[in-house]
């Protein structure tokens, strides 16, 4: 196994484990909640090398935070920055079994 920078694990947060992300798993794609300031190329190597797998692309979004009312107070979520990693072909995570 590679050794990894422990700036890697600064940079991928959390996997996201949701039906669309599970849809996304078949079509060789993962996805991960990451820093806000993390770049595609940061996020691609820090993927290559914590799970030692080859990335094809990686897209990203932000997520805005909702805005929830609780007893008549107003509060919102944070906003979340997401990366839709695509694997090369013969690449998998299984984001189920952890890190």
């Amino acid at each position: 196994m590679t050794t990894s920078d422990p700036r890697h694990y600064d940079i991928i947060i959390s996997p996201v484990i949701t039906e669309k992300a599970t849809l996304a798993s078949e079509r060789n794609q993962v996805v991960f909640k990451v820093a806000r300031n993390a770049t595609k190329p940061q996020i691609k190597e820090a993927v290559e090398k914590l799970f030692d797998v080859k990335v094809k692309s990686v897209n990203t979004m932000v997520r805005k935070g909702k805005t929830k009312v609780f007893r008549g107070t107003f509060g919102s979520q944070s906003d979340v920055k997401r990366a839709i990693v695509t694997l090369e072909e013969g690449h998998r995570i299984d984001v189920t079994t952890g890190l």
